[in-house]
Formats: structure tokens, sequence, C-alpha cells
């Protein structure tokens, strides 16, 4: 039995590799009755995922991922039901974005200095003129034999201490939830368990979080094991916060995580879908957002 609901999935808005539409039709594929476009720190595929979503008759859940920084390192949020034309929603993206398009050129200045050139131009023919992230560098050091696969470039190249680790000057945590429920949404922290927290300073994080109207926390996440999700849900049920479920899906590249397959969440999490009422229908709230 698979979790046919997916909330965290990402296209070439940000650092996926499928276009909206084709995470849509991908999805619908595979099974997938509801799906969130999280890109990060982005909504610009909102759109066109909806147009997709609509004409397959899947409830499109408009969404973004939005970069933290919070003791230290950095923590996603994902915002559900965000409406994308909420000014201080774009507001705070736009600061964001900013700082994403200042990292990308430092990170390219960085690495040639450790005698990999190219890296930027290349990286933002990857990112197909759209934001440019950590995995599109990390893409191409692959292509010229840097790395084995996407996993090694960030331990290799991309984090603290390493050649093109840039140190991240996100949004606090505040900031961020405030911009999604001031677009309307529901705050959720993103993949929990891939943080390097201690379990003080993770239940630290969801209660700050919690108090600032945090609604909820990945449970099921296509970054965690059987042991990590039902630590997860033990933490969200301790803290009072709902249950999410997100795949974290980039793309076809990554063969051992697929839309589709999620397992289910574990007896006793209230989900953070439990009071959308237009599930039942189908109908995707981002008809109204976007009038499409």
């Amino acid at each position: 039995m698979y979790q046919l609901t997916d909330l965290h999935t990402h296209s070439t808005a940000s650092d996926g590799t499928l276009t909206p539409s084709q995470l849509v039709v991908r999805a619908h594929a595979a099974g997938v009755r509801v799906l969130a476009l999280t890109d990060h720190d982005t909504t610009d595929g909102l759109a066109e995922a909806g147009s997709a979503a609509a004409a397959l008759g899947l409830y499109l859940v408009p969404g973004v991922e939005i970069s933290v920084t919070w003791g230290g390192i950095t923590v996603h949020l994902v915002g559900l039901h965000i409406d994308p034309g909420n000014a201080a929603l774009q507001a705070g993206l736009t600061r964001l974005l900013d700082f994403r398009a200042w990292r990308a050129e430092e990170i390219g200045r960085r690495l040639a200095q450790h005698g990999i050139a190219g890296a930027y131009e290349r990286a933002r023919t990857l990112a197909q003129g759209r934001l440019v992230g950590r995995t599109h560098f990390a893409r191409f050091l692959v292509e010229c034999g840097q790395a084995p696969d996407v996993q090694t470039v960030f331990r290799h190249f991309l984090t603290r201490g390493k050649p093109g680790h840039v140190p991240s000057d996100w949004a606090r945590l505040e900031e961020a939830v405030g911009w999604i429920r001031a677009a309307g949404g529901e705050a959720v922290i993103a993949h929990p368990a891939r943080y390097d927290l201690t379990a003080r300073q993770l239940s630290r994080l969801c209660g700050e979080f919690r108090e600032l109207g945090g609604l909820g926390i990945e449970v099921v996440s296509g970054s965690h094991d059987r042991d990590a999700i039902l630590r997860m849900a033990q933490l969200a049920r301790a803290q009072g916060l709902r249950a999410s479920a997100g795949s974290d899906y980039h793309g076809p590249e990554q063969p051992w995580l697929e839309l589709g397959r999620l397992p289910p969440l574990p007896a006793g999490c209230v989900p953070i879908w439990a009071d959308w009422p237009s599930m039942a229908t189908g109908e995707s709230p981002l008809v109204c957002a976007l009038g499409c």
C-alpha cells in the first residue's frame, strides 16, 4: 500500500529536471492523486503545473519550499495551499532569489580558484535560464568527472569547509512562517530527520515553529527510512503538529525515488490534509488562486 499524496516535489522552475507539466503528467501516471509543486524559493512553475493538472483531473496544491537559517544551519519549510500572488510572500522570495543569484556566481568563482573552470556557465545552462542552485553545480561536476554522483559532489565540494561552499544567509524562521501564513498557506518543516540536529535541538525547532503558527512536519519523506519515519511520527504527536508526506522528487535521474511510492503515514498521525474540504471533489484550489 502506497501513499498517493505527494506534497513535496520540484520542477525546472528550481532544481528539478522535469518541467512543471511533465512532473504533473508523471505523477498522474504513477497514481498520485494529490500533488504539491514546491520549488525552492519560487512559485514560477505553478501556473504551468495548474493547467496540466486541470487537464488530467489531478488535485494540485500550490506550494513553495523556503530556505531558512536557524541555529546556524539551513532548514527548509514547505508552504502548502499558498496564494502565489500574495505580495508579502513574493517580496520575501525575491530577496532569497537575489541571494541565490549572488551565491551561484560566488560558487563559480570559488570552484574556479580550485582549478574547475566554467562551473557557473554550465550550471546556468543546466538550469535552463531559471534559478541556479547547488544541484546544478553538482550535475556539472558529475558531468566533468569530478565525482561519480551528486551526493558525492555535495560531500566533497559544496558543504562547509569544501571548495565550493558559500555560507548561507536565508530567511529567519519567523519570517518564512509569516510569509506562508500571509499567503493563506500552511507551514510544514521539510525532511526534519535530515538536519544535523540532536533530538533536543529538533524538538526546540519544532516548538518555536509551532509557536510561530507552523502547522506540520514531513513525517514521510523520500530521505527518511523506516526508523526516521517512526521517530518523526512520535515527534509530530509530542509537538501537536500535523503529519505531511513528500518525496522531495527532483527527477527520474534518481531511480530509487519515484512519485507515488511513499509509505502511508504511521497510525496516530493527524494528516496535514485532514481539513482540506476540496480534496473530496478533486477541485484544486490553484484554479481559484491563478485563474487557470
